[in-house]
């Protein structure tokens, strides 16, 4: 037939529906790995017919290049390689393309789906943004749909899709793509549908056809067996399951009545003489031999049985019914010898008991495999049936043989043992584990010899061992320990007879550290192993490994040092007590600890301890059982008995006494725990021996009967810097190594490998803290260097850089202090310095030691900075002027100095930073008594030192001939406490007009209370006295009440902003000149003056010392007398990034008038401008207001002390004004 001519090989769970893809396969390739991956993320209800429940299905598909050869042959019923849906891809976007190539693509690809009459198919069109680059006639896709649709979908306009490009990344994208993925699962399930409905149909009616002449079971089996296949590609695995039953029931009904007498012409072929009877296969999900032996209709009666009931067992572990499976073994071995009878099939003597024999193990093997022991424990009724059953055709096959008779096999039972051998067939493993295949050897075996039969059969040591093993699980479970000893002693010699030397020396272990036995028996047993230890290993390569747990016992493990942390070099320590449990002493020829090595690397010091770490560096282990090795359980709780009568209610006469025990439920429970049941044959073959790069050994040790201690020595200097974890204990008595798997708790230790560290800190400053340094007075610095894993050598030196603001205060040497843990050591450290660099020589120091030394540091006091140019360090970087800053808790101004140290052991510069705090705050006021002034300067100490004030001095930096300062201090001399202030005044002479701008310079001595004169140090402050005018109307001498005058601001930046205002300041750059904008306010609280016209406005100052800016505007007096000038507010703009309107020009200020905070953004709303630059007036034209959004500005406060009012407390002249009145009189 041309169905068998190209028969597809099966594997049941990877086959998908296909579906072929025509086309653009580039197009397709790049949307392939998608696509599959998604296509069966959402799942789809499907609904079948015949009033079938709906099931929710995850379709997935096998998607394949399209060739004609794929379309389904007339005749062909094969589901699983069935094109259920075609797609034609392309990305086409322009006319010509289309009517060139692309139209006859898409007919040729429909006229081959019509030939064969394949119906379901779609085309989808991509639409992608790389294709349509450089195109000049580019349709629009709808365009190109319509005509694909005009063209092939006239009346299934819904089998053409389009497709936005899905690997853009965008929400039409995904919403496109998403509806592609509903449209073809949507596609794929009613074909799926329509196809396996159709498939459906032709099986039902090729199954009424069963009673017509030349109907094949084998053919329908292929057929029914392609629906289940179907239904297992899906997942529906009892759909799969219904279509075997179904075939199980028809065959089972045709052989029942070929036994009535109505036999089908079919079954002759299953009435052939056995010639296999290897059992049943239920390793693989399918047995393709026997399907192909079925496929050609050459299958026997057991041939299918087998075939049928390994798909069965497939399906019902899928399904996770695996006793299911053993009651269907049991029902289909009966079956089977019940079919051969009725189809009186020809079956040698013997070879039914073995195939009975090999399918009962296959299928209690395959439940094993599939069932954990506590499963195969709680369900032992469902295999004891085919247990049962194997072992009566196990003894049917021995008498058969002869291998139970006393004379053993005759000649004739020797040929029928080796007829039914040679019907086993040969052994096929599937995988590498050997249990799969001790159905075939066992039998085999048990059938070699009369020995091998009692050894399978009989079982007396084998059978005996487990039923011992049985017997003591319930003892170990409910604490019998001297049925557990004589129990043990019973499975030794079990052992001992079947040759099992490993599980043998384990038992003799723990019976040899049993206290149950007398000290005869326990030196028996603990001389076995010694005598098989010492025995020559004959061909064996490695030793026998055993649990340690019955040989000895880890009781506490000791490091030193206590903190189990050494660097690389160091000594460590390992003290382990062990506790041996044989009788007598044991020479151990070595005893190892593996250690498993870890990068990650701990810390030197200040590491948390660990949890099982005690501070004495111990590690306790807890008490273990011999027999078990878990810890023992809790104490079995107090029988309590109660008394029970029973007496007659009629007379109350005794009946019957009794005691009953109150707490049987605390008593006999059981405990289950799974670990405490694993035989000790089972504990011993899971041990293996780690082979690790890194162990601790010792040598020809003894281990004395009790507690033992042996002292292992780390090998430090030879290791990694990381984490080394003790991981197994080995001890190794000739050819037997007593093996402790697992340390618990975890016992680590760690080596580390440290970087050389320096550290710079503060030894004197201000008694509030102890890491506070002073500016302006020597202070000692400690320089400390931990050498880590660096050696210092001979030569090797400190390049510190210098500073102006900060020198280096030294002599020519300086002691060291050199310090180990146990020490310290006094060395010299030599200073030499240049311009640019002081070099400082260590000396020679070994690896992780301290080296200690201290240095005498000045920093000046900063009066007023001048613009720095940029300075660079020894290491290249750019050096910024220290940072001036307040320390709010104690109001001391702080100083930061940048020191840049090269170091030997690196190539980098390490960036030191020294913070000194100004131990004074200046302010100074200006004072009027009529028409004499004075200034006042007030010096507050804001630390903790009291100092000695000398030399108080007050100049003018300008030097102005006409102007005098006369001291009014009567002391030169004054003690200054901690959070206090002296004042000091001057009187200001001048003999002519005084200048509008005065720049004074304060300076001063200061030293600690206590230090002599020599230590005195200079105190410098600057400030500056500016004064505000106001002028009369030109043609005036004075101003008076109710006329315009002119007032005048002028407004000086005193010197240049620090870095931290430079961060907080806004500026803004054109032509070379940066500018920060500011907002000034003229306001009268007392309603003496009347502003005239503009009464703020904003100005940008140039980022430059002594820059300054006037402003003209008219007031009004209101009265008449000495009035007081109006007050100015000075304020920070912020505009944060909006566009200033206009830029200043070179070294000029921007002013704007008309402010308004509250519609519109400070800087649009300017109407005029005016220019103003020493004295210079240039006119600016209008701009245009515009509203802008957010961010909007906003106005910032200067900190108090930052603005000083020049004209604050000054008076200004106003005469009334001239009032001339005119009377009339009229006389009559």
């Amino acid at each position: 037939m041309e169905s068998h001519e190209e028969k597809p090989i099966i594997y049941t769970m990877e086959n998908k529906p296909i579906v072929t893809c025509a086309g653009d396969q580039n197009l397709f390739t790049g949307l392939y790995g998608l696509l599959s991956q998604q296509l069966p993320r959402e799942p789809m209800e499907w609904r079948r017919s015949y009033g079938r429940a709906p099931k929710m299905i995850h379709l997935e598909a096998n998607f394949v290049q399209f060739k004609e050869e794929l379309l389904p042959k007339e005749g062909n019923k094969a589901l699983l390689t069935f094109p259920f849906l075609h797609i034609y891809w392309t990305d086409c976007c322009d006319t010509e393309t289309y009517k060139a190539s692309v139209k006859e693509d898409m007919q040729r690809w429909q006229g081959a789906l019509r030939l064969h009459g394949s119906t379901d198919w779609l085309v989808v069109v991509v639409e992608s943004d790389g294709k349509k680059k450089n195109k000049t006639n580019i349709l629009p896709r709808t365009s190109i749909l319509d005509k694909i649709r005009n063209d092939f979908c006239n009346k299934q306009s819904d089998r053409c899709v389009a497709l936005l490009d899905p690997l853009k990344d965008s929400s039409r994208s995904q919403e496109s793509w998403n509806s592609f993925l509903t449209k073809l699962r949507t596609l794929l399930l009613m074909s799926f549908t329509k196809n396996l409905g159709r498939f459906e149909d032709d099986m039902r009616t090729l199954r009424e056809k069963r009673t017509e002449p030349g109907w094949s079971f084998c053919d329908y089996f292929m057929v029914q067996e392609e629906l289940a296949f179907v239904f297992e590609m899906l997942q529906q695995y009892e759909d799969a399951l219904v279509q075997y039953d179904e075939l199980d029931a028809l065959f089972t009904q045709y052989v029942l009545n070929f036994g009535a007498g109505d036999g089908a012409n079919w079954l002759g072929s299953f009435c052939q003489p056995v010639r296999a009877w290897s059992g049943l296969l239920l390793r693989r999900p399918i047995d393709m031999e026997k399907r192909e032996v079925i496929q050609r209709g050459e299958a026997s009666l057991l041939d299918l049985r087998s075939y049928l009931f390994s798909r069965q067992c497939t399906l019902l572990i899928f399904l996770q019914r695996p006793w299911e499976v053993t009651q269907r073994a049991l029902d289909l071995l009966h079956t089977c010898v019940q079919e051969l009878r009725l189809l009186e099939v020809s079956v040698l003597q013997g070879a039914l008991d073995c195939w009975v024999f090999l399918s009962c193990l296959e299928v209690l093997h395959r439940i094993e495999g599939c069932c954990d022991r506590s499963q195969l424990e709680a369900n032992f009724s469902h295999t004891v049936g085919l247990w049962t059953y194997a072992t009566e055709k196990l003894k049917s096959l021995g008498y058969m043989c002869g291998l139970v008779s006393e004379n053993g096999p005759s000649s004739e039972e020797l040929n029928r043992t080796v007829d039914l051998l040679a019907g086993l067939g040969t052994e096929k493993p599937e995988t590498d584990d050997m249990t799969l295949i001790i159905p075939y050897k066992k039998l085999k075996e048990a059938l070699s010899s009369v020995e091998a039969f009692e050894k399978h059969y009989l079982g007396d040591p084998q059978m005996a061992q487990t039923f011992l093993q049985d017997a003591l699980k319930s003892y170990t479970a409910e604490g019998w320990s001297l049925p557990i000893t004589h129990t043990r002693k019973q499975i030794a010699e079990c052992q001992k007879q079947l040759q099992k030397t490993e599980d043998y020396l384990q038992t003799s272990a723990l019976l040899a550290s049993d206290a149950n036995l007398s000290d005869e028996e326990r030196k028996h047993f603990c001389q076995e192993i010694l005598t098989f230890a010492s025995q020559a290993s004959e061909g064996k390569d490695q030793c026998m490994a055993l649990s340690m747990t019955a040989f000895a016992q880890l009781r506490e493990l000791q490091f030193h040092p206590s903190a189990a942390t050494v660097h690389i070099g160091a000594a460590l320590q390992l003290e382990l007590r062990l506790c041996s449990l044989m009788p007598v002493p044991v020479h151990l020829e070595q005893l190892v600890c593996t250690v498993h090595y870890s990068e990650i690397r701990p810390a030197p010091a200040g590491s948390q301890r660990r949890p099982a770490l005690s501070p004495d560096g111990t590690v306790t282990f807890p008490a273990t059982s011999p027999s078990r090795g878990a810890a023992p359980g809790p104490a079995a709780p107090a029988l309590e008995l109660q008394e029970i009568q029973d007496r007659s209610p009629s007379d109350n006469a005794l009946n019957s006494t009794g005691v009953v025990c109150k707490n049987v439920h605390l008593l006999m429970r059981i405990n289950d725990n799974p670990a405490s049941l694993d035989p000790p044959s089972a504990a011993a073959s899971a041990i293996t021996v780690e082979d690790g790069a890194e162990m601790l050994k010792a040598n020809d040790v003894t281990l004395l009967p009790g507690n033992n201690s042996i002292v292992f020595s780390a090998p430090v200097s030879d290791l990694k810097a990381g984490s080394y974890t003790l991981r197994q204990l080995c001890a190794t008595v000739g050819q037997v190594q007593f093996v402790l798997p697992h340390i618990y708790p975890i016992v680590q230790y760690d080596v580390y490998s440290q970087d050389p560290q320096l550290t710079v800190e503060p030894l004197t400053g201000c008694s509030c803290s102890a890491k506070s340094l002073l500016a302006g007075l020597p202070q000692r610095v400690k320089f400390t260097i931990l050498t880590g894993n660096y050696t210092v050598k001979k030569g090797d030196a400190l390049q510190l850089s210098n500073s102006d603001s900060m020198p280096i205060l030294h002599s020519s040497a300086c002691s060291a202090c050199i310090l180990t843990s146990t020490g310290g050591v006094r060395a010299s450290v030599s200073i030499q310095s240049s311009e640019k660099v002081t070099s400082i020589s260590l000396p020679q120091t070994p690896p992780y030691h301290t080296l200690e030394f201290q240095l005498e540091v000045l920093c000046h006091i900063p009066s007023a900075p001048a613009r720095a140019e940029s300075e660079r360090l020894t290491n290249g970087e750019v050096r910024h002027r220290p940072k001036n800053r307040t320390r709010y808790n104690s109001g001391m101004a702080s100083i930061d100095q940048k020191v840049s140290v090269d170091c030997p052991w690196s190539i980098y510069s390490t960036l030191i930073s020294l913070t000194f705090y100004t131990p004074f705050k200046a302010q100074h006021s200006l004072l009027s008594a009529g028409k004499r002034k004075y200034i006042q300067v007030c010096l507050r100490n804001v630390s903790d030192t009291n100092f000695r004030l000398a030399n108080q001095t007050l100049a003018d930096h300008q030097c102005t001939p006409s102007l005098q300062l006369l001291s009014l201090n009567a002391k030169t001399h004054q003690l200054v406490y901690s959070k206090q202030c002296v004042y000091s005044l001057w009187e200001v002479k001048w003999a002519t007009e005084p200048p509008s701008c005065l720049q004074c310079v304060f300076t001063a001595s200061f030293s600690p209370a206590d230090a002599p004169d020599t230590a005195l140090k200079p105190y410098r402050y600057e400030f500056q006295i500016e004064r505000a005018e106001i002028q009369p109307a030109v043609g005036e001498q004075h101003c008076h009440a109710g006329a315009l005058c002119r007032l005048e601001v002028s407004i000086t930046r005193v010197m240049d902003p620090s870095e931290a205002e430079r961060e907080d300041e806004e500026y803004t750059e054109s032509e070379g000149l940066r500018t920060t904008k500011l907002m000034y306010e003229v306001v009268d609280n007392s309603s003496n003056w009347a502003v005239c016209g503009k009464s703020s406005g904003l100005v940008s100052m140039p980022v430059a010392a002594m820059a300054t800016h006037k402003v003209q505007m008219e007031v009004m007096p209101l009265f008449a007398g000495k009035l007081p000038f109006p007050s100015i507010k000075v304020s920070k703009y912020l505009a944060h990034s909006a566009p200033p309107t206009t830029q200043p020009e070179a070294d000029s200020c921007l002013e704007n008038d008309n402010l308004s905070l509250l519609d519109k953004g400070l800087e649009d709303q300017g109407d005029t401008a005016s220019l103003r630059s020493r004295g210079s007036v240039h006119s600016l034209g209008s701009g245009e207001q515009q509203q802008r959004g957010p961010p909007m500005p906003r106005l910032e406060s200067f900190s108090p002390g930052q603005v000083f009012n020049c004209s604050m407390a000054r008076q200004v002249l106003v005469l009334p004004s001239t009032d001339d009145h005119v009377l009339e009189v009229n006389v009559t």
